[in-house]
């Protein structure tokens, strides 16, 4: 029985070959975009979940409910550490901090022994961890004690890739290695790869007993000073609500901060499973991706596998009247309506198979682009994945029902002596309504993501091309390691004089960094500080000139190697209450605790001292040569080619890795710092254009079939119009005018929806555009001509065909 169903369903198939191939290829696209988007969401929701307690372990961060925005501080003060196990006894084996090195420099060797290789390590490869972070991270061990390999100072534990980048084959234990060429660490033991999908990938753990003799800090008593990479996790007991601790924490607050920041602070605990996902705490250069994508991930997954489903019903309904002779034999031959039903889901089902075998084909030829798109790590999901596997099972079957029940019923539902007799055709109305309604939905869909791609389109362009309030061009920035004295007056003597730079500075970040300090201040003869704080930009007097800043009043302060006076922004004064720049030269301020006064020379223009998301802060610029981080060289001819500027890179090369031979030189331009901030924004708009084009596509597919069987089943009244004195163009739009206007239908229903898509997702954004009207335009423009393109086809060959051939049988 069944394989004599599955041979009837073949044959009817091979007979309407054309609508078939239609079908398989929709449905094959909004599989394998299905299963795509499946594997890349389960990628994403899988983040920290590997840790049998992740549930439990939470990152205490703090807020300040008076900043001048809404981004949490995940570093705590070091004292906070000692004084948690104090007062929450019952924590104090279930609490660790962790201490990152940004971007630390391995060397192979001690300082007898000078290291032959040298591995620059990226941010979040490198930190100081206690023993009891491998027991609340479920570290698994390849050798070396879990309890004692980082207990004692100046040890190390090494991830298994890390120890073969360094070391090849060799075994590693009691191996040294040194660390930014302050000090050396044995390594005590080896530990498995982190997963791919953590927010703790670290590769090399130093002991934490290490942290003051390498002089990471030296703030082990002060409250008021914290680093964004010293973080504290714990574990909660089960017996033990976040809620509870947070209500404690108030209290812990009040005990050891300052009178004037209890008011302003408050700590809370942000759960492990929350920190990938969290905007207020994620670096917005390596931020992958939000729980709000990935819902809109979900939705047009979706979307793409109805419009493919709708393609089947529009098709099947559309050969109803075709098919209704067949109907009528089979009844008449006595098969009953659940045979029916079950021939025609069985025609679906054989369909949908063909589909599901060449989704799988499509996804994984496609699998190293998506990946790349939505910054999936190499090798982290396979299209062979046993649950990835069974959900494209699944929804195959779920396809099958949804778009072949409708269908199936219908076709099974006629009567045998209307269908005999070919009197059908006056049934068809509720249908072609159907049909319609259903092109309306597909064509929707596919406007909705087309003004989504131009929203998104127009946002970028903004991102490029706004006004930062500093140059972005020809500007390039080269990290500084903590240098000795004299080191930067050396290499800024290499470098002044080589062709091509027009000017060097030193400061601690560029005017729009991630990397960002703000410290308190007293204005004049205030006894207190305001509820703000002011953003610090160290830097020397060159820092105005090499990025652009333009000064509105006053003059740039002095040179010096600490602070004797200050640059303000338009922000910081206007936040002191002065409207002319000019006012503010003179007053006097006292910043970071101290009691000294010193004055305020000048105002530049204000500039973004974060990415777009955020609004410009109170910012102050002033010498302080110890916290200097970046060198920023202007380049007076980066149009000179790639030649000149390989050449002058080569140049400053040499001089850096003069001056600091005990690292590796990097460097970076400007412009591409600045992008980095908006890949997420990057990855969204081709995701966007690639979703757009697949649902258009797709619709078009369907389009083309249903007007290639309109086409077929009005020849005969084509063939009179036309020998009636109808023009080609007549039955161009005879053809063409309905669907134009179900498209501008579509576009009216998903106009509404767009904006309100839209608008949520540039509220992110402190700067942002505003959404026009020719956004919407655009959109149903380039829709009615894809649907004009599509129609045009079918029509005109319809409207040239000979009216002797199409009337011959009347």
């Amino acid at each position: 029985m069944l394989k004599n169903i599955i041979k009837t369903a073949l044959r009817a198939l091979k007979r309407n070959w054309s609508y078939s191939l239609i079908n398989v290829l929709g449905l094959t696209l909004g599989l394998a975009c299905c299963l795509l988007l499946f594997m890349a969401i389960r990628y994403e929701l899988s983040f920290d979940r590997q840790n049998p307690d992740a549930d439990r372990i939470y990152r205490i961060i703090g807020v300040d409910k008076q900043a001048n925005n809404d981004r949490p501080n995940v570093g705590m003060p070091l004292p906070a550490l000692a004084a948690l196990r104090n007062d929450f006894p019952d924590l104090k084996n279930q609490l660790t901090m962790v201490n990152r090195i940004k971007e630390p420099v391995i060397a192979l060797g001690t300082a007898t022994d000078p290291a032959k290789s040298k591995f620059q390590e990226t941010d979040g490869v490198v930190a100081f961890v206690e023993p009891q972070y491998s027991r609340l991270f479920d570290l698994k061990w390849e050798s070396g004690n879990p309890a004692t390999a980082l207990t004692n100072p100046g040890t190390v534990v090494l991830s298994d890739r890390i120890a073969h980048k360094y070391f090849g084959n060799a075994n590693p234990i009691g191996k040294t290695i040194r660390v930014d060429n302050k000090m050396d660490f044995v390594v005590t033991g080896v530990v498995q790869n982190p997963p791919v999908t953590t927010s703790m990938p670290f590769d090399v753990l130093l002991s934490f007993a290490s942290l003051k003799q390498y002089g990471a800090s030296t703030n082990w008593d002060d409250w008021q000073s914290t680093y964004s990479g010293a973080q504290i996790y714990m574990l909660l007991p089960t017996a033990t609500s976040p809620e509870w601790l947070e209500k404690q924490l108030v209290g812990f607050v009040k005990k050891y901060h300052a009178p004037e920041n209890v008011a302003r602070l408050v700590y809370q605990l942000q759960p492990l499973t929350d920190i990938h996902f969290d905007k207020r705490t994620s670096n917005y250069a390596n931020r992958t991706i939000s729980k709000e994508m990935i819902w809109a991930m979900v939705l047009i997954g979706l979307f793409i596998l109805v419009t493919a489903c709708i393609n089947f019903v529009n098709l099947a309904t559309a050969q109803a009247i075709r098919r209704a002779r067949e109907v009528g034999v089979r009844k008449v031959l006595g098969s009953t309506r659940g045979q029916l039903v079950r021939q025609f889901l069985s025609e679906t089902g054989v369909l949908t198979a063909l589909a599901v075998v060449l989704a799988l084909l499509v996804a994984q030829v496609a699998l190293p682009y998506v990946g790349e798109l939505l910054n999936i790590k190499p090798g982290a999901v396979t299209i062979f994945d046993p649950i990835a596997l069974g959900f494209l099972l699944g929804l195959g079957l779920l396809t099958t029902l949804f778009a072949g029940v409708y269908p199936a019923l219908i076709l099974s539902g006629y009567q045998p002596i209307l269908a005999l007799k070919g009197k059908m055709r006056s049934a068809g109305s509720g249908q072609l309504t159907l049909r319609r309604g259903l092109i309306v939905g597909q064509f929707a869909i596919s406007q909705i993501l087309i003004i989504g791609t131009i929203i998104v389109y127009s946002q970028m362009h903004y991102f490029r091309s706004v006004d930062l309030g500093f140059s972005r061009e020809a500007v390039l920035t080269i990290p500084i390691p903590e240098n000795e004295p004299g080191q930067l007056e050396n290499l800024y003597a290499k470098l002044v004089g080589l062709p091509g730079i027009k000017s060097l500075s030193y400061g601690m970040t560029t005017p729009s960094s991630n990397g960002n300090w703000t410290t308190g201040f007293r204005f004049e003869n205030d006894e207190k500080e305001p509820d703000y704080g002011v953003l610090m930009r160290p830097a020397d007097t060159a820092y105005v000139r090499t990025y652009g800043l333009k000064l509105l009043a006053g003059r740039m302060y002095q040179p010096a190697d600490t602070m004797r006076e200050f640059v303000i922004n338009e922000s910081f004064m206007k936040r002191l209450g002065f409207q002319k720049p000019e006012q503010v030269i003179g007053k006097y301020m006292r910043v970071n605790g101290e009691d000294v006064k010193k004055p305020i020379v000048g105002v530049v223009r204000d500039f973004n001292t974060f990415s777009l998301r955020q609004q410009t802060e109170p910012s102050l610029l002033t010498t302080f040569r110890v916290g200097y981080r970046t060198l920023a060289i202007k380049l007076s001819a980066r149009q000179g080619g790639t030649a000149a500027i390989h050449q002058l890179l080569n140049k400053v090369e040499s001089a850096w890795t003069a001056t600091f031979p005990a690292f590796v030189f990097k460097y970076e331009f400007l412009d591409e710092t600045l992008a980095n901030f908006y890949k997420t924004e990057e990855r969204l708009y081709s995701l966007f254009q690639l979703l757009a084009g697949i649902a258009i596509f797709i619709g078009c597919l369907g389009l083309y079939g249903v007007v290639a069987f309109m086409a077929e089943s009005r020849t005969k009244e084509v063939g009179v119009r036309k020998v009636l004195g109808a023009s080609a163009m007549h039955i161009f739009g005879l053809f063409s005018v309905d669907f134009v206007k179900l498209v501008v239908f579509a576009l009216v229903i998903a106009s509404p929806i767009a904006w309100y898509v839209m608008q949520k997702w540039l509220a992110d954004f402190a700067y942002k555009i505003n959404i026009q009207w020719w956004m919407f335009a655009l959109a149903g423009v380039f829709a009615v001509s894809i649907a004009l393109v599509t129609v045009s086809f079918q029509s005109i060959k319809a409207a040239l065909m000979n009216p002797v051939k199409s009337l011959r049988s009347e």
